[in-house]
């Protein structure tokens, strides 16, 4: 297991097609929710909390090797949003070429060859940590990591917010993410049927709301 190789799946400059999405924030700041760093916090807890852990035990089941099929099904029944389902795909194609060029494996290539529209985004995380040698822990930090760094990233852009406060909201759920990392991998090690659906409603809606804008910073 490579730890070199998990920070290059987890460096947000990983050409997976992450830095175009804000995971929710865009419409969040718009609607006056997320105004500093503060409401940034809230927001960022509100995530891992619920799709962030949802993401974490898929890609992690992934990384175990369970059915992908039954993940991709899995994976569509926790996102009822039809424009986030899209952009999970979307995001998975993104990274599915980027992993096959770091990572070249047969599991790759059977993931691709099974979904050519694109397997949701958490499958493609975890089938790539399997290919880079890491284990399901690591592909679940990599995905609680994502769940809520790209918010932040987005945030410092769409509120010219302080990068060092970005960040140190980021430091600050650190245990909370390991936690959260932890319940998913439980959660995956026990089989598909035992993965967590947790939701945040809110973030559904808006994904619809912004999805229509004629005019917006980021994709989702």
């Amino acid at each position: 297991m490579s730890r070199s190789a998990l920070l290059v799946l987890a460096d947000g400059r990983f050409p997976a097609g992450g830095h175009a999405h804000s995971g929710g924030v865009e419409a969040a700041v718009r609607a006056g929710r997320v105004t500093g760093p503060a409401d940034l916090a809230a927001f960022c807890r509100g995530r891992l909390h619920t799709a962030g852990l949802t993401s974490a035990a898929l890609a992690a089941s992934a990384a175990l090797g369970h059915d992908p099929s039954a993940l991709d099904a899995a994976a569509d029944a926790r996102t009822p949003s039809p424009a986030l389902r899209a952009a999970s795909r979307r995001l998975g194609r993104q990274l599915m070429r980027a992993a096959r060029t770091v990572w070249p494996d047969p599991g790759l290539d059977a993931l691709a060859a099974a979904f050519p529209r694109g397997a949701h985004q958490p499958l493609v995380l975890g089938t790539a940590a399997r290919a880079a040698a890491l284990g399901a822990d690591d592909a679940a930090h990599c995905a609680v990591y994502e769940s809520v760094g790209g918010a932040a990233t987005a945030a410092v852009r769409l509120l010219s917010l302080d990068p060092f406060q970005a960040t140190a909201v980021l430091a600050r759920l650190a245990p909370e993410m390991d936690a959260v990392a932890a319940a998913a991998v439980d959660a995956a090690a026990r089989g598909p049927d035992a993965l967590p659906a947790r939701s945040a409603p809110l973030l559904d809606i808006t994904a619809e709301d912004h999805a229509a804008w004629p005019v917006r910073l980021f994709a989702s």
